[in-house]
């Protein structure tokens, strides 16, 4: 068994964040080779995850902060606490405070 704080990811990706420009994060489950992953991101206020494409099913779920997330003509605020299905489409997220995110993406096989 594996045990990871989250608390602890969440301070290190606002230090990366702050350190490289916008935003950081690091997968804490699975990866690519695997169905299952979940990343932990730490964005700053403004910097957005720019439009691409759902790699399966997906979840955000607002660790810290408030994004919106974006797809099409639709748009979706999170703040703490929420949690966000990602449509199967292209969408995008934006930061609208220094927020941190728990991304879970199961692959389509």
């Amino acid at each position: 068994m594996q045990k990871v704080s989250i608390e602890a990811l969440v301070r290190e990706q606002f230090a990366k964040a702050a350190a490289n420009g916008r935003n950081a994060a690091d997968t804490v489950v699975g990866g690519h080779e695997r169905v299952l992953r979940q990343t932990v991101i730490g964005m700053l206020e403004g910097a957005e995850l720019g439009e691409h494409e759902n790699p399966g099913e997906a979840t955000l779920y607002v660790l810290k902060g408030s994004v919106r997330l974006l797809s099409g003509d639709q748009q979706w605020d999170g703040r703490t606490g929420d949690l966000l299905m990602i449509p199967d489409a292209r969408h995008s997220v934006i930061a609208l405070t220094d927020a941190a995110l728990l991304l879970t993406v199961a692959k389509v096989p």
